[in-house]
């Protein structure tokens, strides 16, 4: 007889956990506990369910403890809680809420994989009521579904504006309900800079969205929801997704230490302050990649790697534990967006040198059909070129190029390599100048100095302060919309408009993508001008950053016409 091992908690980690510890040991006794309904699912999917993207809830639900049985010889037990843990006896405590008995189960080790508990501020009142619901289990999608059904709902407000936040809004939207978001924060989508988050929020606003930033709930009450600010938002039911904390009664409660914010304490290899012990997922502290310090990261992907990692240690396999960087990605409407590694607030936070490139190229050769821009920023070590991190956002594939930098981050990989790197290539899929390899020679170029350039966020700045900023695109393009205050000068022209270029004040230059700009910005500094910056992000850019905050803060636009493509 091999091993008994008690795994609390399934989903992405015990159900893991479980699997791993079968294809090492055909032997071992595996009990797996669950408290509520469903073992294994894939709560990732949980949203799409609500605009029937996902038809069937019961989808969800991956494998059954009859499945688990049949296939695995897993012991998974449904409506069965572990509520103690007894260290000395090697046992736990289970409460099986379908008898009502409690029964005592031992072990030779144990997993822990509670997951986390969504975040409901009890200083908010009405955070209790029946029509405040959380998104975390598949309970919880039908609860609400079935809410709003019954009720003739057609206010929801979502609180929080997070990936689960946008992924509930956006479903909510398209199965026709009346949709606020509610972010306390200036931005959704905390990951993203201010500069690239523009996008999301407008492409939510374009799509019906009520987006509510840099305000809070109070107060819930039946039909409404009170913020902060005093403003109310209609709406017969509540969404809160603001965030998760780890559960840790039953760790708390043993003895075991805890980390930060209450997270599990874990070494190397996943264990527990008791060696018997280890605990893997949302429940534990993690390793930052780029410091080496505590942290914590609720993603599945990485949940699924400790969980193979702890089960390879029970039986002496060796495991390099590199941290976590933080990728992810999710759609919104018609956008697609994907992140890695360290954002400029990260960086600035951890008081890392850095610089970055902005660029917007195509995702494919711009002559096949469906071909889109791909607003890509790389961010990178100053002086050393390592890269630090990534964010795109476009309609296209953003998620593989955020791969590619994220294999680059694990590799330590720097804007040469970056450079040199050799990707498939077909007009159909990318450019033969992939945008990564792209992102990698503008950061060149700013690490080398070749060129001095300004960020989108100071565009509004130049136009108040009546800065000269050329437009470089065609008088075609110019004449469709621009910036109010730009003097119009073509890449075509300017050679024959020196004249027209001043030399000693700074110079400004866009174009639609930076392309033609920088072009430009090259071609004046070898004309002697020495004080000449090219725009990131152009004019492409400045519309997507200045659009959302204009709208919001009812503010004078700089742009002649935001909605001009």
């Amino acid at each position: 007889m091999g091993k008994k091992v008690v795994i609390v908690g399934g989903v992405a980690g015990g159900a893991s956990v479980a699997a791993r510890i079968r294809r090492l040991d055909e032997f071992a006794q595996i009990v797996m506990f669950e408290k509520g309904p469903y073992v294994s699912f894939s709560n990732c999917s949980i949203p799409f369910h609500i605009s029937g993207e996902v038809e069937n809830a019961k989808s969800l639900v991956m494998m059954s403890p009859e499945q688990f049985d049949r296939q695995y010889n897993i012991d998974a037990r449904v409506y069965n809680e572990v509520v103690a843990i007894n260290r000395e006896a090697k046992s736990v405590i289970v409460k099986n809420h379908s008898t009502g008995e409690t029964y005592e189960e031992n072990y030779d080790v144990l997993f822990l994989a509670p997951g986390a508990n969504a975040i409901r501020p009890q200083s908010i009142a009405g955070i209790n009521d029946e029509h405040v619901f959380v998104m975390k289990t598949v309970p919880d999608v039908e609860a609400l579904m079935a809410y709003t059904k019954d009720n003739e709902v057609s206010d929801v407000a979502v609180v929080g504006g997070g990936f689960i936040g946008l992924e509930v809004a956006e479903n909510l939207k398209l199965a026709g309900y009346n949709v606020t978001l509610i972010e306390a924060l200036d931005q959704v989508m905390a990951p993203l800079d201010y500069d690239m988050v523009q996008m999301v929020h407008r492409e939510m606003m374009n799509n019906g969205v009520e987006l509510v930033v840099s305000d809070c709930v109070a107060a819930i009450e039946k039909d409404q929801v009170i913020l902060s600010s005093g403003r109310k938002i209609k709406a017969q039911a509540v969404v809160m997704s603001i965030g998760v904390r780890p559960e840790n009664t039953l760790a708390k409660d043993a003895g075991l230490e805890l980390g930060i914010n209450g997270a599990i304490k874990v070494n190397h290899h996943y264990q527990t302050s008791d060696p018997a012990i280890y605990a893997v997922g949302d429940a534990i502290e993690t390793t930052d990649f780029f410091t080496g310090a505590k942290t914590q990261l609720t993603l599945a992907g990485p949940a699924q790697r400790q969980a193979r990692a702890a089960a390879d240690h029970v039986y002496g396999k060796n495991y390099v534990n590199t941290g976590v960087i933080g990728s992810s990605s999710v759609r919104v409407f018609g956008l697609n967006v994907a992140n890695t590694g360290l954002n400029e607030k990260q960086c600035q936070a951890k008081g890392i040198a850095y610089d970055f490139s902005y660029i917007i190229p195509k995702d494919k050769v711009s002559l096949i059909p469906g071909a889109n821009n791909i607003f890509f920023k790389l961010i990178f070590a100053y002086p050393s070129g390592k890269i630090l991190g990534a964010q795109a956002i476009g309609k296209g594939n953003v998620d593989k190029r955020i791969d590619v930098i994220a294999t680059a981050i694990m590799f330590n990989g720097n804007l040469e390599n970056l450079k040199e790197l050799e990707l498939s290539y077909s007009p159909h899929f990318s450019t033969a100048k992939d945008v990564v390899n792209h992102g990698a020679l503008v950061g060149l170029n700013i690490l080398n100095g070749d060129f001095k350039k300004v960020p989108v966020t100071k565009v509004r700045e130049l136009v108040e302060s009546k800065a000269f900023i050329i437009d470089a695109r065609e008088e075609r393009e110019f004449a469709v919309s621009h910036l109010k205050t730009s003097v119009n000068i073509p890449l075509s022209q300017f050679r024959n408009r020196l004249d027209e270029i001043p030399k000693d004040r700074p110079i400004y230059v866009h174009c639609r993508s930076s392309q033609r700009s920088y072009n430009m910005v090259r071609a004046l500094m070898q004309h002697g001008f020495d004080n000449v910056y090219n725009i990131d992000g152009s004019f492409l850019g400045i519309c997507e950053y200045e659009y959302f905050n204009d709208v919001t803060l009812n503010r004078d636009p700089i742009v002649t016409d935001y909605n001009f493509r």
